[in-house]
């Protein structure tokens, strides 16, 4: 089935242009064509881009959005944060995860979050033991998606030690934990998964360097076949210092210098590197999957965006935790970030050029690359769009927009349309009612335990 969209203003890969029509079919754009009237049956709106994808995500941990706020005996830090989410992780069911999930995604949608890369950890039942199917729990996300219509990457994480040099894991990691060949059938599960759900696209995620061994992710990496490789990488300085004493090399440095680290690996965070690293990475073209909230809400640090830009480097974002879903947040913070760190001001961008505009950009291309997909408005991507709402800046030009969005809020997302759905409709998801009253249902079970 063919429908179209006509925007009065639309962001193309080559810029802005009027009366801009778009066939879309089968989930992707059909054909573009711009100086174009709207035909009677066609959707329409005033301002149009493309989707963002979510490069970065554990839907689970929504569940505790909010309640680690609160500091302990001591100082508080990512570590003491884990502790927390292992409680959650923990005391989930099944049919709790699934409720989760697709609140999450709902919330993503609505935010103009259009395909998440789920960075899927939680596998197992409660006592640590496979269920009898091996891939229950990714099944429960990948149905949280489709009920919620966002795209999903499903990156099926390797976790098998607490620490470097194979440390045997936690007990609060226990329904984490594969060896290799349960890692194996989990994989071929979810392939399967994959092949029957639209737009789906399958990758790999070795948790971390301190969560595989060397052996094991020169194992992993060809599970991956053509799809992405994600990995957690220098978030925090005591794993930096702890990869040293074990490795001989800071993370990022080690995987440079022993995987074949190319613009198929994403790594998330990659926040401590020096200079050489930082070049390196970039020149290898491998993503860097930014979350800016929840780096700040960590306490991790600052990515040395400015020097990774300039190398050529890519990027995209994620909302990882899950502590704060919107998408013109997540690149303020990234800006802003940037702008404490060196004392100056629109610091991701080129001169006389909107920041707006080049870190909305930049989110797309890089997060869809990260995740096997498309994110522009031409024949052959994703058709995964965002409209949005311009009734309060009729005075605004199209680059001013972007940045009142990301930068004022004074603009908000109207409607946001998925492998050519429409999902969300006056910012409100279409079946925001149904998934919003599970989720609350679920929550209630979870704080009552």
């Amino acid at each position: 089935m063919r429908t179209a969209i006509h925007a009065k203003r639309a962001l193309l890969p080559q810029g802005w242009a009027s009366d801009v029509r778009i066939e879309v079919a089968y989930g992707q754009i059909h054909s573009v064509a711009s100086g174009v009237t709207a035909q009677t049956d066609d959707e329409t709106c005033n301002l149009l881009l493309p989707a963002v994808p979510n490069l970065h995500s554990h839907a689970f941990q929504r569940a505790m959005a909010g309640l680690a706020e609160v500091r302990g005996p001591g100082d508080d830090s990512f570590w003491s944060w884990r502790t927390l989410m292992y409680r959650f992780a923990l005391s989930m069911s099944p049919d709790q995860v699934e409720a989760v999930a697709a609140q999450l995604y709902m919330e993503m949608l609505e935010a103009g979050f259009s395909r998440v890369g789920e960075f899927h950890y939680l596998h197992h039942d409660k006592d640590g033991q496979h269920y009898a199917n091996i891939a229950e729990m990714a099944e429960r996300v990948a149905a949280a998606s489709a009920d919620a219509g966002i795209s999903l990457t499903l990156l099926p994480v390797f976790y098998a030690h607490s620490g470097f040099g194979g440390a045997a894991p936690s007990e609060g990691q226990r329904r984490f934990i594969h060896d290799l060949e349960a890692f194996n059938r989990q994989m071929e599960a979810c392939r399967t998964l994959i092949e029957s759900l639209p737009n789906g696209q399958l990758g790999i995620a070795p948790h971390s360097l301190r969560a595989a061994t060397p052996d094991e992710l020169t194992a992993l990496v060809p599970l991956a076949k053509q799809g992405p490789i994600h990995i957690h990488v220098s978030e925090q300085v005591k794993e930096v210092e702890d990869c040293k004493e074990s490795l001989g090399a800071r993370p990022v440095e080690w995987l440079l210098h022993n995987m074949p680290v190319d613009e198929r690996w994403c790594l998330i965070h990659a926040t401590h590197m020096l200079e050489a690293e930082t070049v390196e990475m970039a020149k290898r073209g491998a993503i860097a999957g930014l979350c800016p909230i929840t780096e700040a809400n960590l306490g991790d640090g600052i990515f040395d965006g400015v020097r990774f830009r300039s190398a050529g480097g890519r990027w995209g974002v994620g909302s990882d935790s899950n502590v704060l879903i919107s998408v013109a947040q997540e690149l303020r913070q990234l800006e802003y970030s940037q702008r404490l760190g060196l004392r100056s001001r629109n610091a991701l961008t080129d001169p006389g050029r909107s920041t707006g505009r080049a870190l909305f950009e930049e989110a797309a291309r890089g997060g869809a690359r990260a995740l096997n997909a498309a994110a522009s408005i031409q024949a052959g991507s994703d058709a995964d769009f965002i409209s949005l709402d311009v009734s309060s800046v009729p005075h605004l030009s199209d680059d001013q927009i972007l940045d009142s969005w990301i930068f004022a809020e004074t603009v908000t997302v109207d409607c946001v349309w998925s492998a050519g759905r429409k999902m969300v409709e006056q910012g409100r998801h279409i079946h925001r009612d149904r998934i919003d009253n599970r989720f609350r249902r679920a929550m209630q079970e979870l704080m009552s335990q």
